[in-house]
């Protein structure tokens, strides 16, 4: 007798499920790779951003220093406010310094240091001229004089 081996028939049902996991596998690896592009390409946006955030922090930086003087020793400002005051009224006296170490006013007038801007009141009994100098730790002085008129 002659027997034939027996041919399974495909299953539908099996076709089925390999082509829909097929599609399934195709749909995560796309689903996967737009996830982690995405990803990539806020990393590198957020990365320029803090680049040009930082630069532009730097430039401001920059121009406040030079603002204050930059690299240079000098007195930037000493002012009074009024210059003519009558006996007994108060005075507003102004300086700036720019890389100064120590602050000296003559005659005292209260305490002073190295500042941008710092202002105090005073109050003269007579006509005074006040003298600011500076020093820069290293020798170097600068001086400037202020008189206010006292009526």
């Amino acid at each position: 007798m002659n027997e034939q081996p027996e041919v399974k028939k495909p299953n539908a049902l099996r076709n089925l499920w390999l082509g829909f996991g097929g599609v399934l596998l195709i749909v995560l690896a796309f689903v996967g790779y737009t996830m982690w592009s995405r990803k990539t390409q806020d990393a590198d946006l957020a990365y320029k951003q803090q680049a040009a955030k930082s630069a532009q922090q730097r430039e401001s930086d920059a121009a406040a220093v030079e603002e204050l003087g930059g690299s240079d020793f000098k007195i930037l400002a000493f002012y009074a406010s009024p210059g003519l005051i009558h006996r007994g009224e108060t005075v507003d006296m102004c300086y700036g310094v720019s890389n100064a170490k120590t602050v000296k006013l003559d005659p005292p007038e209260g305490n002073v240091w190295p500042s941008a801007n710092r202002c105090m009141q005073v109050t003269p009994k007579k006509t005074t001229t006040y003298t600011l100098t500076i020093d820069d730790g290293k020798g170097k002085t600068a001086n400037q004089t202020l008189t206010i008129t006292v009526k």
